[in-house]
């Protein structure tokens, strides 16, 4: 884990949100400018829509934020140094701290779990958890965060057990859930989907972003956006890729590594790729929105090959963008990406031993290559399928329905007064 390491921020608490009355504290590792994956865009878009609706207050790690109603959590000076499990703990421990007041406290991934379950022993307030990811499902963290791994499984598992609402991203991360935590009851379980802005997430027509990354807007191209980390099988499209057309791209906005040892892995793979074909374009730096969404706009193909993926909410950015998609039929993927109606979908059947990696990662990298390689040869096609994608990001997975669902969450819960201790010392 790679966090830059600030003084926490001293902004005004109050929001301006212009809610009736019910206020939500939003724990999160991520916040802009600090976004590095799915979780950070959900808070984001959530918070922003959750504005009109309640008095929301955000509590993020990082550097200091200018956002009115956003504070911002150093790592405690005095755990410098110590596993970083152990200095997401010391943060957690902060942010509960400062949650008094609220009606409702909504943690998301486990970097910020064990802050709302704190702060809803400390006052009595409803946790309400959203399950981006399972720490079960990712035993390569441990490659990650050594001994901290077993700090973050338990940290998930003690805050989900005792939340008095978990949201699940998709049906297939619902199952997870239960599957993990079969402790926790199902009725306490709800689905709600990601979401995503279909007036920012749009087609762009320009290519001056295309002009300056080198890549060529008359040639056919695949793009991958992620981070490199197992969950995301860049080295399976790595390997997939030498078997593409010789006229396609490849693109990859991939940085942000989970650990040395997978950079190295992925840096090597690229090397190697190049030494028998052009047109591999790889940009580390993390790119502005904007020139993503140019990226997306222009591709003939995008390729999530995810190990594991509870929803995928890079698939709908593509969607959205009108970029026909590839992707493993794993986790939610399939309730987002409609197999042969907005894209392809490569199944995958997993080892048993957790980690979702396939079983036969042979077959499976030619089963990639081979459904790339059936859009790129057929560009119409490709190009029918990003139409129908754009057409089904915006009928069904609406911002402003995810947030009212949400306060209806949160509604039911703070009305049960669920949290709220009987006594207080």
């Amino acid at each position: 884990m790679v966090r830059r390491v600030t003084q926490a921020t001293a902004a005004p608490d109050p929001s301006p949100s212009t809610g009736d009355g019910l206020r939500v504290d939003l724990l999160t590792r991520e916040y802009p400018p600090e976004v590095y994956g799915g979780a950070g865009v959900h808070v984001e878009y959530l918070a922003r829509e959750l504005r009109p609706h309640a008095d929301v207050r955000v509590r993020c790690f990082g550097g200091p934020r200018e956002e009115a109603g956003v504070t911002a959590y150093a790592d405690p000076p005095g755990l410098r140094g110590a596993n970083p499990a152990v200095r997401t703990l010391g943060v957690d421990l902060e942010m509960a701290t400062d949650c008094v007041g609220a009606d409702v406290v909504h943690s998301h991934t486990w970097y910020a779990n064990m802050a709302g379950h704190v702060a809803k022993l400390l006052h009595g307030v409803p946790h309400v958890v959203t399950t981006h990811s399972l720490e079960p499902a990712r035993p390569w963290k441990a490659e990650q965060l050594g001994g901290g791994y077993a700090l973050s499984s338990w940290a998930e598992r003690t805050a989900i057990e005792a939340a008095d609402a978990v949201v699940a991203v998709s049906a297939g991360m619902r199952r997870d859930v239960l599957a993990a935590y079969p402790g926790v009851d199902p009725d306490r379980v709800t689905v709600i989907h990601n979401g995503i802005d279909t007036g920012e997430y749009a087609p762009d027509a320009g290519t001056d972003v295309l002009d300056r990354l080198g890549i060529d807007p008359d040639r056919p191209s695949v793009v991958f956006v992620g981070r490199i980390t197992r969950q995301k099988g860049l080295p399976h499209l790595l390997r997939a890729a030498r078997d593409l057309p010789p006229s396609a791209q490849l693109v990859l906005l991939a940085g942000a590594p989970d650990t040395p040892e997978i950079l190295a892995e992925v840096t090597g793979l690229v090397d190697e790729l190049r030494a028998v074909r052009k047109g591999v374009v790889w940009v580390a730096d993390m790119l502005p929105k904007p020139e993503v969404i140019q990226v997306l706009s222009h591709t003939t193909v995008f390729v999530c090959p995810s190990v594991y993926e509870p929803m995928g909410i890079v698939n709908l950015e593509a969607m959205a963008c009108q970029a026909a998609v590839v992707a493993t039929a794993t986790g939610g993927i399939p309730e987002v990406v409609a197999d042969g109606e907005t894209g392809l979908l490569v199944g995958i059947e997993p080892r048993p031993d957790g980690t979702g990696e396939p079983a036969d990662p042979d077959r499976f990298t030619a089963d990639l290559a081979a459904a790339m390689t059936a859009l790129l040869e057929d560009p119409d096609r490709a190009a029918q399928l990003g139409v129908a994608g754009r057409r089904r990001a915006v009928e069904h997975f609406s911002w402003s329905t995810i947030a009212e669902r949400t306060v209806q969450l949160y509604r039911s819960v703070a009305g049960a007064g669920a949290g709220r201790p009987a006594t207080t010392s």
